[in-house]
């Protein structure tokens, strides 16, 4: 069963506005459009928005702004907005970065309602256009004017209704049923030419620009209603929201009427992560931070712009698949085997035919043919040949998903064969995939599947791998919703602590004030205490057992490497000598550090040993880590992500997710781990990242998990405050805003 939806969590960059979809319409389906800065100079930006409104067979009523000139394009000119007799619902702008706001607040008083301004010459350029983008949005806001852009190529809208293309693209938009969002400009008359190769059609064509007051997520809202569109692609170099990003957008791509996201992100590899004190900061990085994102939100990332269409191209016209068995017809052995690969290394798997089927292949194929998936019906099958295996294959109830496959060979009846496929395919409502391999002499058979919403691939591995796709997307809405843990947390003590800390600017907390803090909010703590004596050593290993000895000083954060670390004192004796031994080894290395004492704490229980974490981003808030922890955390950096605040499938994905999972799980023999407990500790951190924005950093490393029932012990801590830290946390309860595959 399905949580209940949870408040909505503060937005921590205060752009609320740029999320709402409310005043959209005026952008999209306007009846009047006035054009500032048409002109009729050849190649000018003005002229070339003007005439692809004009030749796009625009539905409403379009009026030419020049102050100059009588007509543009033969159409009646006015020499300002207010001229214009006749209301005006959306203006396009092309006119000086200095002269826009002037316009808009002309606008304003006119009664438009949606502005799209082209001009470049904003915050791109500096801080002087900045400051003239912010008067901009400013009057915008203040007049309920909602505005595309700056600095953008315009926007195209395919619906027959309204067939509005307000751009200077060289090319326009065929329809169809995706639509595109871009932050780049450039990037889309690109897109535009490659898709019209690709016979590929858009239902809405968008370049937001600098994105002064629509972003993305505005426009996710508003294509989700959008009945023309079944799939949004996007390409984004930074967005500007996280809680309500998540909340928003995990519903939209998963919920009662899902649309699936593509997105490509750029400035993957532009920058690592700087140096940081903790494990967590050296490793997290603002690649991380969008994973995260989009897994939680369900959006599907790809790497390349060939695949953010390869991918698209199945999602716009193919169903999902019921779950992952899949079958391959060919008609040669290699590309079914390289198919068969990229199959299961996909996450796919190989349909095992029923009986039935397996008997009727084999009477409509030839004995030299292979019955079993992959089916090969040989290299002189035609169309009849391959229509009766992919009926037998779509008939079976073991099979999710057809890859067809097509070599050109002297007797291939490559249309043909093209044409039998689409009809079996919609009966089935199964995803069927193809790839003619080739270019020239299968051309004829592409084209009948793309006009037929069978989508093609040059390869059968980008086929399966666009079968893996519609998969996972499946295996997204079809996630399992587990019941939630509220963790049991004492916030006053917590805040007591934190609040001592930054009176006395106080930056980095260790373990005396860390597991404090964490035993606040239910950490399993192993009993410790602060010894300042060889004799309070004694007393401690006295009281509890064998311990380990950390040197505790506000100046040293990696205890080990000045030997401020001894584990397994197991008397009294020992005790005192190694208190003095550690303490005059890092005196020695240390010479600058304040040593406070020796923090004895009682030694863990064999486990597994791993590391949670957080680092706190801006605009996104908390990051959580999880991965294999102790000393090699940062060599190996088998870690996950996750925005804060997660639900229960947030924990248990991060858990799930690292290459080291077997070892919790109970490989090769060995008892598996409490891995219940380590979800709990995962959900009592997002509580505590979210309670606390003060915590900038923060490392429990290592936390052992002990052998199931067993639960989990903190071994050790470190937190990082910063009082300038300006994101606020969630409201109560909205935990369960976030949840994660």
């Amino acid at each position: 069963m399905a949580a209940p939806s949870p408040p909505t969590a503060p937005d921590p960059c205060n752009c609320s506005h740029t999320a709402s979809p409310a005043g959209l319409d005026a952008i999209f389906s306007p009846q009047s459009v006035a054009v500032v800065g048409a002109s009729n100079r050849p190649e000018s930006v003005g002229r070339s928005v003007f005439k692809n409104i004009i030749d796009g067979d625009f539905s409403g009523t379009i009026y030419p702004v020049n102050l100059k000139a009588r007509s543009v394009c033969g159409v009646r000119a006015y020499p300002s907005l207010s001229a214009i007799p006749d209301p005006v619902d959306l203006a396009v702008v092309i006119v000086p970065a200095a002269q826009t706001p002037a316009v808009a607040r002309e606008a304003a008083a006119k009664g438009v309602r949606g502005l799209i301004v082209i001009s470049a010459g904003f915050r791109e350029v500096g801080p002087a256009g900045a400051a003239i983008e912010r008067e901009l949005e400013e009057i915008c806001h203040a007049h309920h004017i909602r505005l595309i852009g700056p600095n953008c190529l315009g926007l195209i809208n395919t619906d027959p209704e309204v067939r509005l293309n307000a751009s200077f693209a060289r090319r326009t938009a065929n329809p169809g049923n995706i639509a595109f969002i871009s932050q780049s400009g450039a990037l889309c008359t690109a897109v535009l030419d490659f898709a019209a190769k690709k016979n590929m059609g858009f239902s809405k064509f968008i370049s937001v620009g600098n994105k002064a007051d629509i972003g993305e997520l505005a426009l996710i809202r508003h294509l989700h209603e959008d009945p023309q569109t079944k799939v949004i692609m996007m390409y984004v170099e930074e967005l500007r929201h996280g809680f309500e990003f998540i909340e928003t957008v995990r519903e939209i791509t998963g919920g009662a009427n899902p649309t699936p996201i593509l997105v490509i992100k750029s400035g993957r590899t532009a920058e690592g992560a700087q140096a940081a004190s903790s494990h967590t900061g050296s490793i997290a990085g603002s690649e991380s931070v969008y994973n995260a994102l989009f897994q939680q939100a369900g959006v599907f990332r790809v790497q390349t712009i060939e695949e953010l269409f390869d991918y698209a191209l199945a999602f716009g016209n193919q169903p999902l698949p019921r779950s992952n068995r899949i079958a391959i017809i060919t008609n040669a052995g290699g590309p079914g085997i390289i198919a068969t690969d990229v199959t299961i290394h996909s996450g796919l798997q190989l349909a095992g035919f029923s009986p039935e089927t397996t008997e009727a292949l084999r009477r409509h194929l030839p004995s030299t043919a292979n019955i079993h998936n992959p089916v090969d019906v040989i290299g002189d099958a035609r169309s009849d040949r391959y229509r009766d295996a992919l009926s037998a294959v779509l008939n079976d109830d073991n099979v999710d998903g057809v890859i067809f496959i097509l070599t050109p060979q002297s007797m291939t009846e490559i249309e043909a064969t093209a044409q039998v496929i689409p009809p079996l395919a919609r009966a089935s409502g199964k995803p069927v995939v193809a790839s003619f391999m080739g270019l020239m002499d299968v051309s004829g058979g592409a084209e009948i599947l793309a006009r037929n919403g069978i989508p093609h691939y040059h390869f059968p591995e980008t086929a399966a791998r666009a079968m893996s796709a519609l998969y996972r997307h499946a295996k997204w809405i079809q996630r399992e919703h587990h019941r939630e843990f509220e963790p049991k947390v004492d916030h006053p003590r917590a805040r007591r602590i934190i609040d001592r800390a930054l009176a006395r600017e106080q930056r980095y907390l260790g373990e005396v004030e860390g597991n404090e803090i964490l035993a606040a909010y239910g950490f399993p703590v192993l009993p410790a205490r602060l010894a300042t004596t060889p004799e309070e050593a004694a007393a401690a290993v006295n009281e509890f057992g064998p311990c380990a000895f950390k040197i505790v000083s506000p100046q040293i954060v990696h205890k080990s490497d000045v030997g401020g670390v001894r584990v397994g004192i197991a008397t009294p004796e020992e005790a005192a000598r190694v208190y003095g031994e550690m303490v005059r080894t890092v005196t020695r290395n240390r010479p600058d550090a304040e040593i406070t004492g020796v923090y004895a704490q009682q030694m863990a229980t064999a486990g597994v040993e791993v590391i949670l974490g957080i680092n706190r981003y801006r605009l996104f808030g908390p990051l959580l880590m999880f991965g294999l922890g102790g000393i090699f955390v940062e060599i190996f950096k088998d870690v996950s992500f996750r925005l804060a605040p997660i639900r229960y499938n947030g924990a248990r994905f991060m858990v799930r997710s690292i290459q080291a999972y077997p070892m919790l799980a109970g490989a090769r023999g060995a008892a598996p781990c409490d891995v219940e407990e380590l979800e709990h500790c995962l959900l009592r951190l997002s509580a505590l990242a979210t309670d606390n924005p003060e915590i900038a950093e923060l490392d429990i490393n290592p936390l052992m998990v002990h052998a199931k029932g067993g639960g989990c012990s903190v071994a050790d801590c470190r937190i990082l405050l910063d009082p300038n830290r300006s994101c606020p946390k969630p409201s109560p309860g909205s935990e369960s805003a976030a949840e994660s595959r």
